[in-house]
């Protein structure tokens, strides 16, 4: 495994977040070097700015938590984020689309896809495993990965559980080398953490970054 902190993502994506606290991400994530700092659409402005000097990237979501917006609405929502400084986006798929056998979730992907590669952007796709059985998780997988998503991503943190190890493990069997998984949801301890990495995890989306790294450092000792 590399050193940790390459594979944290420092998330704060709860309704109550002040400015403080988005201060105390960026100032985490520029001492540790995580590889993102995952904000709302409000504070990618902010974050931008703060981590234009650092390898760092500023990530933030569009359709969240629930994916309810048109595909119109997450295509202004993506412009703009990539307007204020976003270079990660992390979209949440159409559930309602998909439980009711649509293919519109593909389509959708598909056009923000190419609005984000045409402006160098990574996209990544939340599917919610939570609402997912194992052939439904690998179905999805096929679908994002298909439509041109950079990376799959387990949950948003608002559904009833979020990454598990064995959802990880079928996610890396059916995508393709090619296709980063993140894993993301109840992400709180360094043993779980790199479990997930074990199974095939490449990112971690988790609000205990910080906690994790001196988790880590401790364990080194």
């Amino acid at each position: 495994m590399n050193k940790l902190n390459r594979y944290l993502e420092s998330t704060l994506l709860k309704p109550t977040m002040t400015g403080e606290e988005v201060d105390r991400l960026i100032h985490d994530a520029i001492e540790e070097q995580f590889v993102g700092v995952c904000v709302p659409p409000f504070w990618v402005k902010k974050v931008s700015r703060e981590l234009e000097k650092e390898d760092i990237q500023t990530v933030t979501v569009i359709g969240f938590p629930f994916g309810f917006q048109d595909t119109a609405s997450k295509v202004a929502e993506t412009k703009e984020a990539i307007k204020q400084g976003a270079d990660e986006l992390d979209l949440v798929w159409s559930q309602t689309a998909y439980h009711s056998g649509m293919n519109w979730p593909k389509i959708e992907i598909a056009q923000i896809a190419k609005i984000c590669h045409e402006e160098e952007r990574i996209l990544k796709v939340i599917i919610e495993t939570a609402y997912l059985n194992a052939d439904q998780i690998k179905e999805a997988c096929l679908i994002c990965q298909d439509a041109g998503a950079d990376f799959v991503k387990t949950s948003t943190g608002y559904a009833s559980s979020g990454a598990k190890v064995e959802d990880i493990q079928l996610m890396r069997q059916t995508l393709s080398s090619q296709t980063g998984i993140k894993a993301s949801g109840g992400i709180k301890t360094l043993e779980f953490a790199k479990e997930l990495i074990a199974a095939g995890a490449d990112r971690i989306g988790t609000s205990s970054a910080k906690a994790l790294m001196d988790a880590w450092r401790a364990s080194q000792s």
